[in-house]
């Protein structure tokens, strides 16, 4: 029994003390950066937008959608949500090329500065509501 453990522990005793090293030093490297890491924390902000249509300059119809504002929710650091302003998020409706069809549903499309994702939209769609012929 004690030959066994001697040829256990002797046997590449260096080989062994460095693999044993090499593992402490990954151990505590993995250990430093996920505390790190843990120490930035990503909150969510929701914000009520007014949707804003985007048609082509020779388009002369008057377009509305229905609901007129989307909640927007956010996900980013707090420091970039702190520095946030009013006009860095827009949700957006592109109508470019959309001709007079009714029941046009269209997905809300949602601008943000670099930093910040999106999480959710709500309602995802908008009613394209088109003014009544004259």
């Amino acid at each position: 029994m004690i030959a066994v453990l001697r040829y256990l522990f002797v046997e590449d005793f260096w080989l062994k003390l460095f693999s044993l090293a090499l593992a402490v030093l990954i151990w505590v490297t993995v250990t430093f950066v996920s505390q790190r890491d843990a120490g930035i924390e990503e909150r969510l902000v929701s914000r009520k937008l007014p949707v804003t249509i985007l048609s082509a300059a020779e388009d002369v119809h008057n377009f509305r959608v229905s609901p007129s504002e989307v909640l927007v929710t956010l996900q980013g650091r707090p420091r970039v949500l702190q520095n946030l302003q009013t006009n860095d998020v827009r949700a957006i409706v592109d109508l470019t090329g959309a001709g007079a069809a009714r029941d046009l549903r269209k997905r809300v499309e949602v601008s943000l500065p670099s930093g910040l994702s999106r999480v959710r939209v709500t309602p995802e769609e908008v009613q394209v509501v088109f003014p009544p012929d004259r």
